[in-house]
């Protein structure tokens, strides 16, 4: 069974087409999925960006999967609570956030898939290490910090591998 759409879930301080959902957006065309990426800029706190983003996904049709990064992963994962993707792939998300520790979201009831750099200066790469443990997900560690820009080739594999297997 095929993906029909990849949606992206940018994050804080990025934009929807950034060089990372650029490139990922060229894996997920290469599996046969329409390409969407949600617009927040301008919307600093997450849950509008989660209403956004499960309203945007209430008018596509067939099987959808998330990517998202930092906050988007974030969103990405909360919104899965509403939308029964088909899968969620997140970047270094923003999980158990100082202060915020008490919205992380539940993992999704679909198959997901954490990568996080070791050397990320933003959001510990513990704080993915914990949920992947809490929740039982796949987490890909690697040698990249928080853009997760020198790991892209990785990422891209990832992701071409996680589309596959749904």
């Amino acid at each position: 069974m095929s993906i029909d759409h990849v949606v992206f879930s940018h994050g804080l301080e990025s934009g929807p087409w950034g060089t990372k959902i650029q490139a990922m957006a060229e894996v997920a065309r290469a599996a046969g999925a329409a390409v969407e990426s949600i617009d927040y800029q301008g919307m600093r706190e997450p849950q509008p960006r989660v209403d956004k983003l499960v309203a945007a996904l209430s008018s596509l049709e067939g099987r959808s999967v998330l990517v998202g990064s930092s906050m988007g992963g974030y969103v990405a994962t909360a919104a899965a609570q509403h939308a029964a993707p088909a899968g969620v792939f997140v970047l270094a998300p923003a999980f158990h956030m100082e202060g915020f520790d008490a919205v992380t979201p539940p993992a999704p009831d679909c198959p997901m898939e954490i990568v996080h750099g070791w050397h990320d200066d933003v959001v510990p790469v513990d704080n993915s290490i914990r949920f992947a443990r809490e929740h039982v997900v796949a987490l890909h560690l690697v040698d990249s910090d928080h853009r997760l820009g020198t790991a892209l080739p990785v990422i891209n594999e990832l992701l071409g591998a996680f589309l596959a297997r749904l």
